[in-house]
């Protein structure tokens, strides 16, 4: 029997800088260190928006208001950032990765910046920014769709093939496929860890961390050293 998952682009395909491996696990890690952050700092999952939802549909068909709507910030949050996304896909093509992360990197140095006067406007916002942006601008890697911000499609990726291994699928690239998803719910769950950690022991300093890992990202994407113009 055989088990089929997506479809895998050609081995010898070259792959696009912005959908290296290295790339999505640093992404990966950065999202997941942001939604431990978030969740500590603030009470909320600024990645996984489902969560977020069904928590405040949770509260409010029990009258519980107040905490309903403490979720709607990073609701909305991430709706703008993912229309932001768009737009500058739109606007800036192929230079949109770098620019997102330049983006990225800001709104975490003044979430950082304003934390300590505007917690929960700096936090929420800006992290479900940042995660909407990344996932809506970094959705491929070496070919796959994926997402960096959470695992649950990675997840089912990663068993689907190893189903597919184990029933001797004969798919090129079927190993080497599952491994990265494998990889990259590690490299989420690892970021997850240390975000915890760093932010329940030095919370002033824990956004270091992601934006360090988005400044790896942004030296290894096409399009941050910036073309000059020929002449005519």
């Amino acid at each position: 029997m055989r088990v089929s998952i997506h479809e895998t682009p050609p081995i010898d395909a070259p792959v696009r800088r912005d959908e290296t491996l290295s790339v999505a696990l640093l992404l990966g890690g950065a999202g997941g260190y942001l939604d431990a952050y978030a969740w500590i700092t603030h009470g909320v999952l600024a990645n996984a928006q489902t969560a977020n939802l069904v928590f405040l549909w949770v509260n409010a068909t029990v009258g519980k208001w107040k905490e309903a709507l403490h979720f709607l910030p990073s609701l909305l949050a991430f709706v703008i950032g993912v229309a932001a996304a768009v737009w500058l896909r739109r606007v800036v093509g192929v230079r949109a990765a770098p620019i997102s992360i330049l983006i990225e990197i800001a709104v975490l140095c003044v979430v950082g910046v304003l934390h300590s006067r505007m917690p929960e406007v700096a936090g929420t916002l800006g992290v479900s920014m940042v995660a909407a942006t990344q996932t809506s601008i970094f959705n491929r890697v070496e070919g796959a769709n994926y997402s960096s911000v959470m695992i649950t499609g990675n997840l089912r990726q990663s068993i689907e093939g190893v189903v597919a291994l184990i029933a001797r699928d004969p798919q090129v690239g079927l190993l080497r496929r599952s491994s990265i998803f494998i990889a990259v719910c590690a490299s989420f769950g690892s970021g997850a860890a240390i975000g915890a950690f760093v932010t329940e022991r030095a919370p002033v300093m824990s956004l270091l961390i992601p934006v360090a890992s988005l400044l790896l990202v942004l030296f290894r994407l096409p399009g941050f050293a910036w073309p000059r113009r020929g002449p005519h």
